[in-house]
């Protein structure tokens, strides 16, 4: 088998595999597969030479981009006398996970968290009408202190993503590892 066989073989490799995990990210495994060719590639590439290697149609090749640029995975650079737009992945790995895991957690926090607030705010009126059955009253303590333990959780996780975005974190889970 010739060399560069077997390093396209290495390469497919990897990238089957990160485009098979993409769907952690929300996103195609199409852009997994654009993600990893723009791993290995030594420069940045245009739409069309993305099209090209990948054989994508030009729409599925700009819809995975823009979920890249979305996902902050990919960047447009800029090249002295290009006249079309050109992308390369972002290097830094660490910030990109700390910028997905912020934006996708704090979505899903903010969302819950209202819902549960507004639902303790509704609860706290059903115990208080003296209309409610005593059987219902009870349901709806219980439940209220359900959803009041939820949202603690969730400001832990609050806090938790604060680190990440201050970088906190990294003095707990250092990026090098500590040498044994």
């Amino acid at each position: 088998m010739e060399d560069n066989e077997r390093l396209e073989r290495t390469r497919m490799a990897v990238i089957d595999a990160i485009a098979h995990n993409m769907h952690l990210y929300g996103i195609s495994p199409s852009a997994g597969r654009l993600y990893g060719l723009l791993f290995f590639s030594e420069k940045p590439l245009t739409l069309d030479e993305m099209k090209e290697e990948l054989g994508m149609s030009k729409t599925s090749m700009s819809n995975a981009v823009r979920s890249l640029l979305d996902l902050n995975m990919v960047e447009k650079v800029w090249v002295k006398g290009a006249r079309k737009d050109l992308y390369a992945i972002k290097e830094d790995w660490y910030q990109c996970f700390f910028d997905f895991f912020t934006l996708k957690w704090r979505s899903a926090i903010t969302m819950n968290s209202s819902a549960m607030e507004k639902s303790i705010a509704k609860l706290q009126e059903l115990i208080a009408d003296p209309k409610t059955s005593e059987e219902i009253r009870e349901r709806a303590q219980i439940d209220e202190k359900k959803l009041e333990e939820r949202l603690q959780y969730y400001a832990w996780q609050d806090r938790l993503i604060d680190s990440f975005e201050t970088k906190e974190i990294l003095n707990y889970v250092p990026i090098e590892k500590k040498k044994a």
